[in-house]
């Protein structure tokens, strides 16, 4: 392919997100799960325009979700992928970042690389936190694609890290638990503590103990405190107060667990390097470098110990009180 027309296909990117997109909204790939289906059944279960669905499925054939087989479509290994049901299932994520308050704040992408502002709350006024405080709708998208994307990740954590060692795992920021599950499941003898804004652990997947509050104020004390895919949501003063924060609820021989992507270790250079764009359009946030974060840890009073990599592109940073 020359260099055109491979440009031209990065440049039009954004109506492959969208065609996913709608993909996932409309369950396409659930609903083929349950079998072959004409594009007639499709378009009475989606209550779609037919014409307009034919060429919608057009497209995400062509990309290599669906196949046509006797004029029925059948889920591909892609296409199985959107299902929300799949052990790695991107489906939330897709239905996610196709929708409204993402779109539109990547639009004003220019804006966030000439001032160094955060583009969301350029255009909608307001922090992503504060919007979704008031969008319940967004909540929830935002609730099941961080799902979404954790399924991917926590087995591969939980293989590369040994929780054993530790009585009490705190899970700072752990959303819905997906990931706390998954160590508790794995080690019968830890007890979990699942600590996240009271509307989030409301919601909790996990059996354990749950502890709503706010992160730059107070957490639960415990052996071991999680920290994933937090830091990088935050600039390196709400970084370093988050820190601080878990520093004074840690005992002597307490650890810290941060579980991040690294810039200077991304085994996906592109997704790395792209989920750092993100966090400058949608937070104001960065994803960091393995100095970056030991710097932060020691301006909190604590110390890297190990940097452990795992099957997927997190990696997990260990540290403990820094007692010079």
């Amino acid at each position: 392919m020359d260099a055109s027309r491979q440009l031209y296909r990065l440049v039009s990117g954004f109506q492959v997100t969208q065609a996913v997109h709608v993909a996932a909204t409309l369950r396409l790939s659930d609903l083929l799960a349950e079998g072959p289906k004409t594009l007639t059944e499709l378009a009475e279960l989606t209550s779609a325009e037919p014409s307009a669905l034919t060429r919608l499925l057009r497209a995400l054939t062509a990309l290599g979700l669906y196949e046509v087989d006797d004029d029925r479509y059948v889920n591909t290994s892609l296409g199985d992928a959107l299902r929300t049901d799949a052990p790695q299932s991107i489906a939330g994520w897709a239905r996610y970042v196709g929708q409204g308050s993402q779109w539109q704040a990547y639009g004003a992408l220019e804006h966030s690389v000439r001032t160094g502002e955060t583009a969301f709350a350029s255009v909608h006024g307001e922090s992503l936190w504060s919007y979704r405080d008031k969008h319940p709708v967004e909540r929830e998208l935002f609730d099941a694609a961080m799902l979404s994307v954790s399924k991917t990740q926590a087995e591969a954590i939980v293989s590369a890290y040994d929780f054993g060692r530790f009585p009490t795992v705190v899970d700072v920021g752990g959303g819905r638990g997906l990931l706390l599950g998954a160590v508790l499941e794995r080690y019968s003898s830890v007890e979990g503590i699942l600590f996240d804004q009271p509307a989030v652990v409301a919601e909790a997947v996990v059996d354990c103990q749950v502890v709503g509050g706010n992160f730059f104020e107070e957490v639960p004390s415990g052996s071991l405190h999680l920290l994933k895919s937090v830091l990088h949501d935050w600039a390196d003063e709400e970084a370093v107060a988050i820190l601080r924060t878990i520093r004074r609820a840690m005992p002597v021989d307490g650890r810290l667990l941060i579980l991040e992507q690294l810039l200077d270790q991304a085994p996906d250079p592109v997704r790395t390097a792209f989920t750092d764009l993100n966090m400058l359009v949608m937070t104001g946030g960065l994803e960091r470098t393995t100095a970056e974060y030991a710097a932060l840890l020691a301006a909190a009073g604590l110390r890297l110990t190990r940097t452990i990599p795992t099957s997927s592109d997190m990696f997990a940073l260990e540290a403990e009180p820094d007692r010079n």
